[in-house]
């Protein structure tokens, strides 16, 4: 019963909100309790998160720090909530959510239902054969940097619930906690890798960037998923001055363009020719720029086209190094087809959707790592790698549906 409570928030509510919480999973927050240990207790965590949440008594508890390298040297902070952080933060998204999505531009595409990174790509490519120019938009730190008071004054335009509000303004000012235990107070920004934390990026671009675009410059389509942003253009000048009002719009809102990765992009093609310092940028994991093509006709042209970055390649590359192929000499070949194929697929299903024939130097680099499990598994392979890829190809050829990448066509 919720009568003598100051927030009516059903238990039903957060039932089913530990329900997709579980359904995600996720790791351990600053109490090292995981989802599984979470679920031991369940009616008595889920009980003592609804009675504090519906008594306007829930606090969240620091959110674990955890730095993730990235590709240039430097690292990204990611914030991780504890499971019932997680169920309590789900809990609002689940009420928000309903109310501002029919809102958002049909061209924001990050954490929203129904669309996805490969939506904006397509779309993406299809707007650069059509337009000539391109803002490739960087926001410097976004989710560090977004200031609470604009986030919760974008909040309420789409909520007066007094407890949605209350533990949105608790959630921006929980702090971090770094691995050696210290706690990082939070004055800005919202930390990645919260539960609500997507949502309220989306709310606050949508007013910050989406409808401003669409209402200054409704001739410059865009597609936007969470912070990355490309805006298209018909002519350099237009270019030109798109960008200098984008950053102008993002001072106003207390956030900076990266002066070093926020550029004017030319979609140089067969029939757009003139040169320009930059022609291409990255958006999702693709790289745009010009490239060989074949008509239906079969004629050669050469196209804007995107495919596997360079940066999405070596992460490919880094991760299958990581698994240690040539380590794992116990396990029989199906064995690493099933403990691996579901993440080779998931590579193959995004990244091969848009010319898919810049996929196969990367997998031919985990063909090599294959043929290195081989010649330390079978000591007739061992001095002999040439032995070893004939044997490979000879498998391939026979069970070309062992490995996902074999039956996408990258065989040894």
């Amino acid at each position: 019963m919720t009568e003598n409570k100051p927030f009516c928030i059903s238990k039903w509510a957060v039932q089913a909100a530990w329900e997709s919480v579980r359904a995600n999973q996720g790791a351990a927050g600053v109490d090292g309790v995981s989802v599984a240990e979470f679920e031991q207790k369940l009616k008595n965590n889920l009980y003592r998160i609804w009675n504090r949440m519906s008594s306007g008594s829930y606090m969240p508890p620091p959110v674990k720090r955890v730095l993730i390298p990235k590709a240039d040297g430097r690292q990204r902070p990611l914030g991780i909530p504890t499971v019932g952080d997680r169920v309590a933060q789900m809990v609002v998204k689940r009420y928000l959510e309903p109310q501002v999505e029919p809102l958002f531009h049909r061209d924001s595409y990050g954490y929203r239902p129904g669309k996805s990174a490969l939506d904006a790509v397509g779309m993406c490519r299809l707007r650069c054969w059509r337009y000539d120019w391109v803002v490739d938009l960087d926001i410097r730190g976004f989710f560090d940097n977004i200031d609470h008071a604009l986030m919760l004054h974008a909040v309420r335009k789409h909520t007066d619930c007094p407890w949605v509000l209350l533990y949105i303004a608790r959630w921006l000012a929980a702090p971090a906690e770094a691995e050696d235990g210290t706690q990082i107070a939070r004055t800005r920004g919202t930390p990645q890798g919260g539960v609500i934390s997507p949502l309220l990026a989306n709310i606050f671009l949508h007013h910050v960037l989406d409808e401003w675009l669409s209402r200054v410059y409704p001739g410059c389509p865009f597609e936007r998923y969470a912070d990355d942003v490309v805006i298209h253009c018909r002519s350099q000048t237009q270019a030109l001055a798109v960008q200098a009002a984008v950053e102008q719009r993002l001072r106003q809102c207390r956030l900076d363009a990266h002066p070093e990765k926020t550029r004017i992009v030319y979609c140089r093609d067969s029939n757009r020719r003139q040169d320009h310092e930059h022609i291409q940028f990255d958006f999702l994991g693709y790289s745009f720029r010009p490239r060989g093509a074949k008509s239906r006709t079969g004629a050669l042209f050469c196209g804007f086209i995107p495919a596997l970055s360079t940066k999405a390649s070596q992460a490919i590359v880094a991760e299958v190094r990581q698994w240690g192929l040539h380590r794992r000499s116990d396990r029989a070949l199906e064995e690493l087809a099933r403990m691996y194929n579901s993440k080779i697929r998931g590579w193959l299903n995004y990244y091969g959707r848009y010319y898919p024939s810049a996929l196969h130097p990367t997998f031919r680099h985990l063909n090599r790592r294959l043929v290195r499990w081989a010649q330390a598994k079978y000591k007739r392979f061992r001095d002999h790698p040439g032995r070893a890829w004939h044997w490979l190809r000879r498998v391939a050829r026979s069970r070309p549906a062992l490995f996902a990448h074999w039956s996408f066509g990258i065989a040894p």
